[in-house]
C-alpha cells in the first residue's frame, strides 16, 4: 500500500472559514432530518472529511473528541446509499451495506441512535449489536435485513458464527476511535472481521491518535486514503478551564464538595482509575447528600445504559466512571470533569476532559494531584506540549470539621496559619470524636463456685463409698469375678 496521501490540515483559528449544511446539497431527506436536529454549521471535521467521502475515497481522520466525527461519515455514506433505498420487506432487498465498528458499547448505542435520527425520513433500515445483553431481539433483527449495522467486534463476530449475518456486500467500512480499539486488544477481531468483507470497499478509519500501529492499519486496509488533521494531535479544546490541584488522598472528596458548591455546579463526570474505587466513591459521594451513580465495566450493560440515561435526564448530579466513560459519549452540556484519579495513560485525560467543553461550549476540568501522582503529572505535560501550574487548594470554612479556615493542603502536609506564620502539621490538632469508655465485661457470678470448701464429713469419718466395700481375705477386689475352671483339652505335663 502506499503512503496516505493527500493530507488535509485545518487548525482551528479566527480565520477558518464556516461552512453551512446548506453548502453540501444533501438529499430531500437528509436535509430535513438533520435540520430539525439544529444542524446549520459544520464542524472542521465534517467540512472536511464529508465531500472527500462523497468522492467515494478512503479517509483516515484525526480529530480531537466531541468534533462530530459521527456525521463526519454517516451522512456522506447514507447520501451514496440512498441509490439502493427501497420499502420492499423482503429481508434479501435490505443486505448490509454499511458497517460501522467501535470499542464500546455505548459509544455503539450512541452512534446507531444518530444513525436513526439521520435516516429517519429514509426506507434505509439501520441496526446495533453489542455484548452483555440477550442476542434474540439482535439476531430477530438482523434478519429481517439492516442496510447499515453498527456493531462492536466481539458480537459481531458472534452473529457472522451464527450466521445471523452477511457481510459479503459491504461497500462501506468505519472504524472508529481506532485507536481505543488497538487498546483494549481488538486487533484479532478487526482483522477476522475485515477478511469477511468484500475487498473493493470504502473505508474509514476515525482514530483520535496517529500511532504506529495505527498507520500500520492504515496501510494494510486503507487504499491511497486522504488524511485529513483537523487539530494537533492529542490537542485539548481551547474552551476548557484546566486546573491541577495539590490534594492529599484523604481530602479529595471534600475539596469535590467545596468546588461543586463554589462554582454552583449542577452536574459533572468523575473519573477514577478501578472499578472497585468507583463504586466505593459512588457510595461515599451518595451517602453526603449527592445523587451519583456509577458507571464501569462490571456493571450489566442494562445497569450501564439506565446510568448513562439518568445522567442525560438530569436526574443525578455526579457520574462517577472508569475510562469506559472517557471516549466519545456525547452528553451536552456537562459544565465539569474531575479526574479523581489521574489515568496512567496520559492520552486518556484528554479523552477524559473532552466530555466537557463540547460544540464550543465552555468547561471545566479539575484534576486532583496526590504526592504519588507527579510523574502521571509530568507525562500528561509531555504529551500535551504544556507546562501546568500546581494550585495549592484552601478550604473553606463550612466543610466538614476536619478542614478549618485557614488551613491549606499543598498535598504534603496540612499546615494551619497564624497570624501568617506556619504553625505545626494540623492533623494532630483535627478534633476528634471522643472514643468511648471501653470496659470489661464481667464474667457471670456462680455462688456455688465462690463459696469456700467445706468438707461433708468429719475427719475421721470414712466416705460411703469406702464403708460400703467389705474386707475380704484375698488380695483381689470383690468386684473381680474368678475365673471359670474348665476341662483342659490336652493334658499337661
Amino acid at each position: 500500500m502506499t503512503e496516505p496521501t493527500p493530507v488535509i490540515s485545518n487548525e482551528l483559528t479566527s480565520e477558518t472559514p464556516v461552512m453551512a449544511f446548506a453548502q453540501l446539497q444533501l438529499a430531500a431527506p437528509l436535509a430535513r432530518a438533520i435540520a430539525e436536529m439544529g444542524y446549520e454549521s459544520m464542524t472542521p471535521i465534517q467540512a472536511q472529511a464529508i465531500p472527500v467521502v462523497l468522492q467515494g475515497r478512503d479517509v483516515m481522520g484525526a480529530a480531537q473528541t466531541g468534533t462530530g466525527k459521527t456525521a463526519a461519515f454517516a451522512l456522506p455514506l447514507m447520501q451514496r446509499m440512498l441509490k439502493h433505498e427501497n420499502a420492499s420487506t423482503s429481508p434479501a432487498r435490505h443486505p448490509v451495506r454499511a458497517l460501522v465498528l467501535l470499542p464500546t458499547r455505548e459509544l455503539a448505542d450512541q452512534v446507531a441512535e444518530q444513525v436513526k435520527l439521520y435516516g429517519k425520513y429514509t426506507d434505509l433500515r439501520s441496526a446495533v449489536v453489542f455484548g452483555g445483553i440477550d442476542m434474540k431481539p439482535q439476531t430477530a433483527e438482523l434478519k429481517k435485513g439492516v442496510e447499515v449495522l453498527v456493531a462492536t467486534p466481539g458480537r459481531l463476530l458472534d452473529h457472522i458464527e451464527a450466521k445471523n449475518c452477511v457481510l459479503n456486500q459491504v461497500e462501506y467500512v468505519v472504524l472508529d476511535e481506532a485507536d481505543r480499539m488497538l487498546d483494549i486488544g481488538f486487533l484479532p477481531d478487526l482483522q477476522r472481521i475485515l477478511s469477511y468483507l468484500p475487498k473493493q470497499r470504502t473505508t474509514l478509519l476515525f482514530s483520535a491518535t496517529f500511532s504506529p500501529e495505527i498507520k500500520r492499519l492504515a496501510n494494510s486496509y486503507l487504499q491511497d486514503p486522504v488524511t485529513i488533521e483537523v487539530a494537533r494531535s492529542n490537542a485539548t479544546a481551547s474552551t476548557i478551564e484546566q486546573h491541577f490541584y495539590s490534594v492529599g488522598d484523604d481530602d479529595k472528596r471534600h475539596a469535590l464538595h467545596q468546588i461543586l458548591k463554589s462554582r454552583a455546579l449542577k452536574q459533572a463526570f468523575v473519573f477514577v482509575n478501578s472499578k472497585l474505587g468507583c463504586a466505593r466513591l459512588a457510595r461515599s459521594l451518595e451517602r453526603e447528600g449527592l445523587k451519583t451513580t456509577a458507571l464501569h465495566g462490571d456493571k450489566s450493560q442494562d445497569e450501564r445504559l439506565k446510568a448513562l440515561e439518568s445522567f442525560k435526564n438530569g436526574e443525578v448530579d455526579l457520574l462517577v466512571a472508569t475510562d469506559v466513560a472517557a471516549r466519545g459519549l456525547d452528553i451536552k452540556d456537562v459544565p465539569a470533569v474531575f479526574n479523581f484519579d489521574i489515568p496512567f495513560h496520559a492520552e486518556d485525560y484528554v479523552h477524559r476532559i473532552g466530555r466537557t467543553g463540547r460544540a464550543g461550549q465552555a468547561g471545566l476540568a479539575v484534576t486532583f494531584v496526590a504526592k504519588s501522582d507527579l510523574r502521571l503529572v509530568a507525562e500528561i505535560e509531555k504529551l500535551l506540549k504544556t507546562k501546568f501550574d500546581l494550585e495549592p487548594f484552601e478550604f473553606d470554612e463550612d466543610l466538614p470539621d476536619i478542614h478549618k479556615q485557614g488551613h491549606i493542603n499543598d498535598g504534603h502536609r496540612l499546615y494551619q496559619h497564624r497570624d501568617g506564620v506556619p504553625a505545626r502539621s494540623a492533623y494532630a490538632e483535627r478534633p476528634r470524636a471522643p472514643r468511648p469508655e471501653f470496659r470489661r465485661q464481667q464474667a457471670p457470678v456462680d455462688p456455688f463456685f465462690e463459696k469456700p470448701y467445706e468438707p461433708s464429713l468429719p475427719p475421721e469419718a470414712a466416705p460411703a463409698w469406702e464403708a460400703a466395700v467389705k474386707p475380704a481375705g484375698r488380695s483381689i477386689s470383690s468386684n473381680i469375678k474368678p475365673k471359670r475352671k474348665v476341662a483342659a483339652l490336652f493334658a499337661g505335663d
